[in-house]
Parts: C-alpha cells; structure tokens; sequence
C-alpha cells in the first residue's frame, strides 16, 4: 500500500460558494504548514488539537492564494485513518485549482480516484461492502436509494457476512481438527448437524439473492416501456408523470416516431421511463423502424404500461402487443375514460389477465391508482428499510451465488454419504466467496478496479 501523502479537490469542479482541498497522509501536517498563515501568523498547524478548524491564508512562497478555514484531524480520527487536512476555500474552479497546485508543489502528490475512500478500506476503517456503498450514496436518484445506501454504510450487509462466516469457519475447523484427531474427536451423527446449519445458511443467501431484484430497481430505477396502438394517449401519459410538455401530443396517429426517455421520482422511487412509437402494422419505412424499438424496449423492460384507447374496440394491432406483453410486468390502462367506452376490462380479460385500470390522460384521472400499482408490484405495497439487508450492487449478489453453489455442494455430499474432507473443501469455497462481499480473499486488480469508479476527491 502506498503511504505518500495525496491531495485532490473534493467538491465539484464548478463555480460554486465553497471549494474544498483535501489532503490525507503522514505529511499532510508538514504539507499545511508550508501554505498556511493565520491572521497574525502566530501558529503552525502541526501544534493544534485534531478536529478543530481555524480561519487564515493559503500561502505559495510570499504570494497569498486565498482566504480559507482550515479543518485538522489527526490519525486514526479521520476518514482516511490517516492524518488529513480539509482547507475550506471560494469555490471558484482556478482558486481551488491554484490551491491544489500549492499544496502539490510543497509535498503531496495528485489523488487517484477513490483513494481517499480506498485508504479508509485498506487501513480498516470500513469493509469492502462499506466502501462502495460511499459511491452508491454519492450517485443515489431517490430516497429509497439513499437509505439502502446509508444501511450499507452502517453496515448492514457486513454484519451478515461475518455472521454466516463465523459459522463456516467453525465447522471448517471443527472437521480438520476431527480428521487429524480421530481418538479425541468424533465425527459420528456430525453430518446431519451440517446440513441443519448449511440448510438454514442457503435459505439466509437466497434471501439476500432474490433481494437483489428489488435492490436494483431501488438503485437504478425501474425501467418502464409505455407502449400501445397509435394514438391510444401515450405521449399524454408521460407528459402526466413528468410533469410537463414533454411530448408532442396531437390527433394525428404516429406523431411518435422514435422513443423518448425521461427520469422521474414516483412517490421516491425512479422510473426510467421510455415512451415509444405506436404498435400497428405499417409499411412506412419510418414508422417501422419506430415499430421495431418499441417492440425491442418491451423486451427489454421491467415494466410494460400498455394503454389502450377505450373508446375504440380492439384489433388485431392489440392482440399482437398481447401476445409480447404476455410473460412480462405488465399494467393495462384503459385510457379515455371520459369518453363512450367500446372496450372494457373485460374484453380484454378474454385475452390476457393483467391489472386493468381505467384513466382518463386528458382528465388526470386514475393517475394515482397506477402509481399504487407500481408500488404494489415491485414491492408489495411497501418499502421498509428498518432491519432488512438489501443487496444492491452486481459484485455482491455473484459472490453470494458462488457461495450458494458451494453450499448445495455441501448438502449434495451430505446426501450422499461422502467422506467429511468433501464437507471442509466446499465450506472453504463458500467461506472465501463471501469474503470477497466485504473485502477479504480479494486480488488487489479487483481493489483498483473498484475504487477506480469513484471520482478524484472522494
């Protein structure tokens, strides 16, 4: 591990009120005492208290850079375990630049991404899982996001890792000690208490697994595809749940010829959601090509809202979308609900069974019941983070899967009288795998890679 001292700017690199130089490492005291003078230039910073901040100048020889205040928190109280240095400056994008500059002339060396929060990583300060959960912070899109985060942080999954860790190292030791020590050390009835622990360990990962499900939607939104015939109100639906014009809405079918994506918060969760040109069969070039993306976007969707025009009966256009519709997340709305109806919920009932809900775009009626429907969807009604341990990053759940492999591997020999050695081999997997979740048994490449995502402050 490198121990030199790093500095990067820490804030956005934008016009802004506040700027912040970070510096971290066993000469970050050294560093600020070259740049920095108090009012009465009566004090060095090496000589204070840890975690006390102190109003003065940045230096660079006998050239003032700028008015600052000065944050001192000392090894191991800081983020980094190490000794650093915050200098708080006018967020203009060249005074932070020219302070940086300094403090790099007079010592320190420019921060890679992520160092800071790597260094918290490899001196102990916090796991692996901990750690990344910093960037999901950083990057969360709702509420809902944040507070998985934040659980993370606080070491949520941590706490389960170790847990189910503890439990495989003592059998692991528990079977070598027993095959070395045969006379002391009975292993008779052993592998029935095994699998009662291995069993109730693959019922705790799978959990954690299929967790992973919501915990994606949570973390990048649920990507949705409205979808339906020409003309059927979809453009006036997402104008609705945007909250703007964001559509062109006209009675001519087929203004929508390409898709149009926007962001929003529902009730604090995102949905991506992409509005797409009319399903219909047509031969005009254009349109086709906007036919085919549609078609494509339910493919690939977690959400389909299929609207459809109740004040037409439906047609072969409608029961080939049906047909695509059929497998996946599907909510129906049965739009133009203000005008005479021609095709009900049961009509359609006679063709797919999914939730119908009847709204009117132009009225804003039913907006809310589909909003509810979302919810109740993805995640039965309700969000709770009180004690639940959502996993919501891509590395963790394929650890977690390696470990439930191993796993069944244990109850596969249990079941099949093989020798006790055959136990400790798959135990061991399943060990190393969940280590990997919080930063134990882990390459150093990996490290890189993961920190490598972070951005240069931070």
């Amino acid at each position: 591990m490198k121990t030199d001292t790093i500095a990067a700017i820490a804030t956005a690199l934008t016009p802004s009120g506040i700027g912040i130089i970070r510096i971290s490492g066993q000469d970050a005291m050294n560093i600020i005492d070259k740049v920095y003078r108090s009012k009465n230039n009566d004090k060095l910073l090496s000589d204070v208290k840890s975690h006390t901040i102190h109003y003065g100048y940045i230096y660079d020889g006998e050239e003032m850079v700028d008015e600052v205040m000065v944050l001192v928190m000392r090894a191991p109280n800081s983020y980094t375990k190490e000794d650093t240095v915050e200098i708080d400056c006018h967020g203009g994008v060249f005074v932070m630049k020219r302070i940086l500059e300094t403090v790099l002339k007079y010592g320190a060396r420019p921060a890679e991404p992520g160092e800071f929060t790597k260094r918290a990583f490899l001196n102990g300060r916090i796991d692996l899982s901990q750690a990344e959960s910093v960037i999901d912070i950083i990057n969360s899109k709702n509420e809902y996001a944040l507070n998985s985060s934040l659980s993370q942080l606080k070491g949520s999954i941590k706490r389960d890792i170790i847990k189910n860790r503890e439990k495989l190292i003592h059998e692991i030791a528990f079977i070598e000690t027993a095959l070395d020590d045969p006379e002391h050390i009975s292993l008779e009835g052993y592998p029935e208490k095994l699998y009662v622990i291995v069993d109730k360990m693959l019922e705790e990962i799978n959990h954690l697994i299929k967790s992973a499900d919501n915990g994606k939607i949570i973390k990048e939104g649920i990507k949705t595809a409205i979808v339906g015939k020409p003309n059927a109100g979809k453009s006036s639906l997402l104008n609705i749940l945007v909250g703007e014009e964001r559509a062109i809405v006209t009675d001519v079918e087929g203004t929508t010829r390409d898709t149009l994506e926007e962001n929003i918060n529902l009730s604090g969760i995102s949905l991506n959601i992409i509005d797409t040109a009319g399903i219909r069969h047509t031969e005009d070039i254009v349109e086709k090509i906007g036919v085919d993306k549609a078609k494509n976007c339910i493919d690939l969707a977690d959400l389909v809202i299929y609207v459809i025009d109740s004040s037409k009966e439906l047609d072969e256009n409608d029961f080939a979308i049906m047909e695509q519709i059929r497998d996946k997340k599907t909510i129906i709305l049965l739009n133009k609900s203000d005008l005479s109806s021609k095709t009900t919920a049961e009509d359609v009932k006679k063709h797919i069974d999914k939730t119908i809900i009847s709204i009117s775009a132009k009225e804003e009626i039913g907006i809310n019941d589909l909003e509810n429907k979302i919810k109740d969807m993805f995640f039965s009604g309700k969000i709770s983070f009180n004690d639940e341990v959502m996993i919501t990053n891509v590395r963790h759940k394929n650890a977690l899967a390696e470990a439930k492999e191993s796993l069944e591997l244990v109850i596969n020999s249990i079941r099949n009288g093989l020798p006790e050695d055959f136990f400790s081999i798959d135990l061991m997997n399943a060990y190393e795998s969940l280590g990997t979740i919080i930063g134990e048994s882990l390459e150093e490449d990996l490290v890189n890679e993961i920190f490598s995502k972070f951005c240069m402050g931070k």
